[in-house]
């Protein structure tokens, strides 16, 4: 390891914030010094609690976040958010910057927050994501909180990266109950309802019951949290609730099979992004695969049948430089 690399180290360790925010910075934008520094730190990491909150646009997922940072710093506890926007579409950069989310905490010394873009990632939450929260554990971040882009129900993969799942609704969606019968249900183990002065709330409240009990009714107990984010009406309740699902799947043991399928999924995703990274420039030094998309194009030949033939390709390829 570079000398350069195991300063800054470090200095995250210590807890220094310009480290981290120069550690996040080299892992999402893929360098290799990046991963070498994770490598450094990750024996330090597993001591935070990562919170995900999921939800659609608009239900106020950032307000909540702010007034959760609030009490949590009330309670003396070192705060780190991580907000996954959408891509822009010329810098492929975080569309929404640090300074516009949580304003109220910005010059805080005990809270560190940061954008970073989804970079068109299906679920909304880049492949980077769980190695920033992984940094920001090993900066001595008590809670982490992930916010996800709001793209509804493709927002599952916020499960592999986070030991609790909030999923934020607001009344008069429709839409909130259609996710909630798709699938979505199955996502959180506290379902808050904000901006909970809204007229039809409680019928909210009384629809979510109701598909709550078409679940198998066994261990965790999914609470519903109504809350007024903006005025901080509800907050105490959903700490509290945070509280006691940490306290559950620790008593229980699932806390440390949650965070092993999320490093396996982790592991199995940057492989992913690797091996389609590795393919994508082999294919396009190969006039071949232009022949082949060309056959596609013209309809003589199907996707799925192209892509058969570029792996049968590629494992033959791969036989043949074999020992």
């Amino acid at each position: 390891m570079s000398q350069a690399t195991a300063s800054l180290a470090q200095r995250l360790l210590d807890g220094d914030r310009r480290a981290l925010a120069r550690a996040i910075t080299l892992v999402e934008s893929d360098d290799p010094a990046g991963w070498e520094l994770v490598r450094e730190v990750y024996p330090h990491t597993g001591r935070a609690a990562i919170v995900g909150l999921t939800g659609a646009p608009g239900a106020g997922k950032s307000t909540l976040i702010s007034a959760l940072t609030k009490l949590r710093r009330e309670q003396d506890r070192n705060i780190a958010v991580l907000s996954i926007d959408p891509s822009s579409p010329f810098t492929h950069g975080a569309l929404l910057g640090d300074r516009i989310r949580l304003t109220d905490h910005f010059l805080d010394p005990g809270v560190f927050i940061r954008s970073m873009a989804n970079r068109g990632a299906l679920g909304g939450l880049s492949e980077a994501a769980l190695q920033a929260a992984l940094l920001m554990d090993a900066a001595g971040k008590d809670d982490v909180f992930l916010e996800t882009v709001g793209v509804g129900q493709a927002e599952v993969d916020i499960i592999d990266h986070a030991d609790t799942i909030v999923l934020v609704l607001m009344p008069g969606s429709g839409d909130s109950i259609q996710a909630l019968k798709a699938g979505v249900m199955e996502i959180p183990d506290i379902i808050v309802v904000n901006k909970a002065d809204h007229p039809l709330t409680e019928t909210m409240v009384r629809e979510i019951r109701g598909v709550l009990s078409l679940a198998p009714q066994k261990g965790w107990r999914v609470p519903i949290v109504k809350t007024e984010a903006v005025r901080g009406q509800g907050v105490p309740e959903l700490v509290e609730k945070l509280d006691e699902h940490r306290a559950h799947i620790e008593a229980e043991g699932t806390l440390s099979e949650r965070r092993r399928r999320n490093l396996r999924n982790e592991v199995v995703a940057i492989c992913t992004h690797r091996l389609r990274r590795r393919l994508e420039e082999q294919l396009g030094e190969d006039p071949a695969f232009g022949e082949l998309l060309d056959e596609v194009v013209s309809r003589r030949l199907d996707p799925a049948s192209a892509a058969s033939r570029i792996l049968e390709r590629l494992d033959a390829a791969e036989a043949s430089r074999a020992p």
